[in-house]
């Protein structure tokens, strides 16, 4: 989030998983760590979730998903994803859009979080899949690790 409010010594609990420091006294460099909870942030956490979907909305194209996959990459790694990247990350949308054409009420469900209205012009099991790819990306180091 840009803007979070920290009251004295207690940061948030989702900004505790990536290692913020608790304010009482002066922190030079902060530790670098990764661990499953920061990855459970990610995931679950309802302002990664919202991230995930408003990112889903801007690089929808309907014909061309790998297109959207590719620039989602871009903007959330810095980088062009490779050939085996965007192939397993294509599987996956092929996947999700399959279970979520299955299941529209999941759908439904995971485009309904957040304060963002979403844009429901767009097709929900397509941005549905299209989210959770989004979130994958925001999940992997690549993205994760400033290197």
């Amino acid at each position: 989030s840009l803007y979070s409010v920290w009251k004295r010594t207690v940061p948030l609990p989702n900004m505790m998983a990536f290692d913020t420091t608790t304010r009482e006294v002066c922190t030079v460099q902060r530790a670098r760590t990764n661990t499953p909870l920061q990855a459970l942030v990610l995931l679950n956490d309802t302002q990664f979730v919202e991230a995930s979907r408003v990112l889903a909305e801007s690089v929808y194209v309907a014909e061309h998903p790998r297109r959207g996959i590719r620039e989602a990459f871009m903007r959330l790694a810095g980088r062009t994803p490779t050939k085996e990247e965007t192939r397993l990350l294509v599987e996956l949308y092929r996947a999700e859009r399959e279970y979520y054409e299955s299941d529209i009420e999941s759908a439904e469900r995971l485009l309904s979080i957040g304060e963002t209205k979403r844009n429901s012009e767009l097709d929900s099991r397509e941005l549905a899949a299209l989210t959770a790819v989004c979130q994958i990306i925001l999940n992997l180091d690549a993205t994760v690790w400033k290197r």
